[in-house]
């Protein structure tokens, strides 16, 4: 029987594999024409980190759903450290010019960072419901099984409501019961009673650290929107993105999304 070889730090992370992942599909001959290399592993580590973050928000919604509130925040602070670190990988994108991404933005088609199916799961599971990006998997049945599971469950917002619920707060039955596909429209019963939280953080301290996670989440989101609007303004300013989409105009229309609304309009109420 041959015996096993020993792990190796390569074998382990699988590292042929993902080194070989890149395949640029410019001229790559000489050194200063390699910003499609860059472009390229900026966007598959960007798809590493959002795995992750579906990961840990899965973690969280499991934990919120049976009232293990203390151990929900690690998963939560988590991923609020990863979009830090995804916001900063747009820095390293703006190095390059606008005259270093026209060399190879034809290669990339009809393609678009737009189409991340992996970010729409993000979405749906922070409660950001857009049905219409589904048809952008047409051609790949996984990952439109995982959006539209997504789509189709509760968000963690929806998992945080329903924890209000239990802890005697006057949630309607309607909103607790809804369809989850639909996009979340804010509930004045839902603002009152964060309202009470935040008056009184002591008597519903885990409730509180509850939304002050989720409010770090937001504030993460729309600090990488912020941050994206202004790396793509650099590199092609006002000119159509590629897929079809509107480019800086799409994205800055973008910027007041927010997964947690009551978490935002209770602030003005205290």
């Amino acid at each position: 029987m041959t015996e096993k070889a020993p792990m190796t730090y390569a074998r382990y992370l699988a590292l042929d594999t993902l080194l070989s992942a890149q395949h640029p599909r410019s001229e790559q001959d000489a050194p200063e024409l390699d910003d499609e290399m860059l472009f390229i592993i900026i966007h598959q580590t960007k798809e590493l980190w959002l795995k992750q973050i579906i990961r840990e928000l899965h973690l969280a919604k499991q934990k919120v759903a049976s009232d293990a509130l203390v151990p929900a925040y690690k998963a939560l602070a988590r991923v609020s450290r990863i979009q830090a670190v995804m916001t900063l990988s747009w820095d390293v994108l703006s190095t390059m010019t606008p005259s270093d991404y026209t060399r190879f933005r034809h290669v990339l088609g009809p393609s678009s960072g737009f189409q991340s199916d992996q970010f729409r799961t993000v979405e749906y599971l922070l409660g950001l419901k857009d049905k219409g990006f589904l048809r952008y998997q047409d051609d790949r049945p996984e990952a439109q099984a995982a959006m539209q599971n997504a789509l189709n469950g509760p968000s963690v917002w929806d998992d945080a409501i329903a924890a209000l619920a239990r802890k005697g707060f006057d949630i309607p039955a309607s909103l607790l019961e809804r369809d989850f596909s639909e996009a979340y429209v804010p509930y004045t019963e839902v603002e009152d009673a964060f309202l009470a939280v935040y008056r009184d953080p002591e008597q519903y301290w885990e409730l509180y650290q509850l939304a002050e996670k989720l409010v770090d989440l937001d504030d993460a989101m729309a600090t990488w929107r912020h941050k994206h609007v202004l790396t793509v303004e650099r590199i092609i300013g006002g000119k159509m993105g590629t897929g079809g989409t509107a480019g800086v105009s799409y994205l800055q229309s973008t910027l007041s999304k927010r997964a947690f609304p009551e978490l935002w309009s209770v602030r003005t109420q205290l």
